[in-house]
């Protein structure tokens, strides 16, 4: 056997099971690079350390699930907020319950803490924005603009703007001491989903649904920069610490970006699925995803890539194109001026004073109902060693250097001449296969250190109720028994899966027959592989026929046309397919696609498949805000004088529509009842459906 090791680039560090129930949420501290906070639908918040086994500390206290999380800069802090509209903000040191803030009137999607001072903002799919100042336990000031949920919030390096993105298409920047709207960017086409500042120059990136990374000049207020080769919607984004290059995270891959020119300097193919959240820490990129109750861990070795250079015909070469420079050598565009106070000064404090006495100021006095909240939330440490070796030593003075992390070892790569077969026992190595930075299978990785995949000491996993030991925070001698009950299936096909459907393992093992000699003869292996492929080949081959049929339609430029003869083919994976298409071009849609497409995103909605869901949530999202407007002004208006046909027509389909909205309008409050983050799309759209019960 022959052999050869080379480092690779990427891999999968670990996987867990985070919550006894679906995970809706999670974020990386970005400071260590080596914590995460998890929130699932049990309505927990679960503290971990990278690469550790364990979760260290479960936070309690929602009552609904909770569907986003934020650190503060120094990771002693953590908040969540829930599917009903609360905020609660923890102490990680002293492990307990700091502030429960109610304000929001539907489920909060993004957070983010002020970077020098105790306030942190919010946004929700109401599409408010709310400051909160944590001290006083109160709301300062709510900022109106956005249309449609607010899905990313981020706060600028010296803390005098804050920028938002959401699902409207557009993002905002907005001034904290002057209280208003600074500018607008509109040139996405679709849900921006991310928004990041520089860590030193005026310049802005947002990612989108649109599957483009965008960079915006906060000078000039311009874009500078778009790339359009992204292969999926960007999830997340991050700038490298000395703001040389940008990352950004799509589906399965990693792209580093250049501008001033665009470029693209490098492409990682790594298979983190839908990456949820980036960090880098050591020279190593951290990102994490989540697929039902798992989490899985996942690092980019950055010293292998590409992060300058130009890009000419897809090729990288080495000599890195100069930025802008003035004479005396200094970058053009402007840099923050951080602060050096702990807090924003004396101008927020005005702020805060006059928002006080503004109507839109929503500050309050702590009442008892919060108290009650606070009493009822705790932070149950499930693995104190873990907790005092992150969270107890840095309220203890050290006389030595503090001990700094280390970076994680990277599996070696190897070409195998013969299969190799481990042997089970104490001391196992496990053999995993190996995707090389083009995508391709190259071989098996043996990892002394293997993939971990293991369940946490809080969460219950089995499917019946389990007793579950943890250490009380009020009492940390007593222990305190909890039972948790995973919640029953809901039947929905998620989108990604890691086996496919339909297929049972049992047909490739032997037959009773074959027992004794536990060998399946060549013959009956090739039959079992064959089964329903031929029935496969007919479905795949009759679906390339209707896509061709539609596309030769679409290509005459009528997308009514192409759209009537995918619905009459009673496929709804034509349809999906088309409008997965439409979707992304919302300039595409009139008035008389709405007639065809309403009754088949009430199928689109009851399936049983994700990506359907999700395909016909974003396309009543799509109708309800281009012309609902219009529906409404158009039956709402008094009837005129004389014979207009044109008038009567389009009378005609909005009643039409109108009669669909409501027919859909009982589907979406049926299907809002459920938790999780279909139950808080469906939410979103009942919110955006109120007007047609008036």
């Amino acid at each position: 056997m022959a052999l050869t090791n080379t480092t690779i680039t990427s891999w999968k560090l670990q996987e867990i099971v985070a919550h006894s129930s679906n995970v809706s949420s999670l974020v990386l501290g970005k400071s260590s690079g080596r914590l995460l906070a998890t929130g699932g639908e049990d309505c927990r918040v679960n503290i971990w350390a990278v690469s550790k086994p364990n979760c260290i500390m479960s936070l309690t206290g929602h009552t609904s699930p909770v569907e986003c999380i934020q650190f503060n800069s120094s990771e002693e802090r953590v908040v969540a907020g829930s599917q009903s509209g609360s905020l609660r903000l923890w102490d990680l040191e002293a492990a307990k319950i700091l502030r429960t803030l109610m304000g929001h009137k539907a489920s909060i999607c993004s957070l983010d803490f002020h970077p020098m001072g105790e306030y942190l903002a919010s946004g929700s799919v109401d599409s408010n924005i709310k400051l909160w100042d944590v001290r006083r336990k109160g709301c300062v000031f709510r900022y109106k603009g956005h249309t449609q949920a607010v899905r990313c919030l981020a706060f600028s390096p010296d803390g005098k703007w804050l920028a938002s993105a959401s699902d409207d298409s557009t993002v905002k920047l907005w001034d904290l001491i002057a209280g208003k709207m600074i500018t607008e960017f509109t040139s996405h086409t679709s849900a921006v989903s991310v928004v990041q500042f520089h860590p030193n120059e005026y310049l802005l990136a947002s990612g989108s649904a649109d599957r483009t990374v965008k960079l915006w000049d906060l000078e000039k207020f311009n874009m500078i920069g778009s790339s359009e080769g992204e292969t999926g919607v960007v999830r997340s984004v991050l700038f490298n610490p000395d703001g040389s290059c940008l990352y950004s995270g799509s589906e399965n891959t990693l792209r580093v970006y250049g501008w001033e020119p665009d470029r693209c300097f490098d492409v990682v193919h790594v298979g983190w699925g839908k990456v949820s959240d980036l960090a880098i820490s050591n020279n190593q990129m951290i990102a994490v995803s989540y697929s039902q109750n798992n989490v899985s861990w996942y690092v980019v070795d950055l010293n292998r890539v590409k992060k300058s250079g130009s890009v000419i015909q897809g090729l990288i070469q080495d000599k890195p194109i100069p930025a802008p420079t003035s004479a005396l050598g200094t970058t053009l565009r402007r840099n923050y001026e951080r602060p050096t106070t702990s807090c924003t000064g004396q101008e927020m404090k005005q702020s805060s004073e006059a928002d006080r006495r503004s109507p839109e100021g929503e500050r309050r006095s702590p009442s008892s109902e919060d108290e009650k909240e606070d009493k009822e939330s705790s932070a149950e440490i499930t693995n104190p060693e873990d907790y005092k070796e992150i969270f107890q030593p840095r309220s203890v003075i050290s006389r030595t250097p503090p001990k700094r992390t280390e970076p994680f070892p990277a599996p070696l790569e190897h070409s195998f001449s013969e299969s190799v077969l481990e042997k089970p026992g104490p001391a196992v190595k496990i053999v995993t296969p190996v995707i090389d930075r083009a995508g391709q299978l190259k071989g098996p990785i043996i990892s002394s250190t293997p993939v971990q995949r293991v369940e946490p000491t809080v969460i219950a996993a089995a499917p019946r109720p389990v007793a579950v030991v943890t250490t009380s925070v009020s009492s940390p001698s007593r222990p305190v028994v909890t039972t948790t009950k995973p919640k029953p299936s809901t039947g929905i096909i998620l989108s990604t899966r890691n086996e496919p459907i339909g297929l049972n393992a049992g047909d490739f093992l032997s037959h009773a027959r074959n027992a004794k000699a536990g060998v399946m003869g060549d013959e009956e292996a090739l039959a079992q592989i064959r089964k329903g492929h031929d029935t496969m080949c007919v479905m795949l081959t009759s679906r390339y026929k209707n896509l061709d049929t539609v596309r030769s339609v679409w290509a005459s430029g009528d997308v009514k046309t192409s759209l009537d003869s995918a619905v009459s083919m009673n496929d709804l994976s034509i349809v999906v397919d088309i409008l997965n298409i439409i979707n992304l071009k919302p300039s595409l849609w009139k008035l008389d696609l709405c007639t065809s497409i309403l009754p088949q995103i009430e199928e689109l909605l009851q399936s049983k498949y994700e990506s359907y869901v999700q395909t016909g949530c974003m396309s009543l999202k799509l109708i309800l805000k281009r012309f609902w407007p219009l529906i409404s002004d158009t039956l709402t208006a008094p009837p005129s004088v004389g014979v207009d046909i044109t008038r009567e027509e389009r009378h005609q389909k909005c009643k039409a529509c109108y009669k669909q909205l409501k027919n859909l309008s009982n589907v979406v409050k049926n299907r809002a009842e459920q938790v999780g983050r279909h139950g808080s799309t469906f939410k979103e759209l009942q919110l955006l459906m109120a007007p047609l019960d008036y």
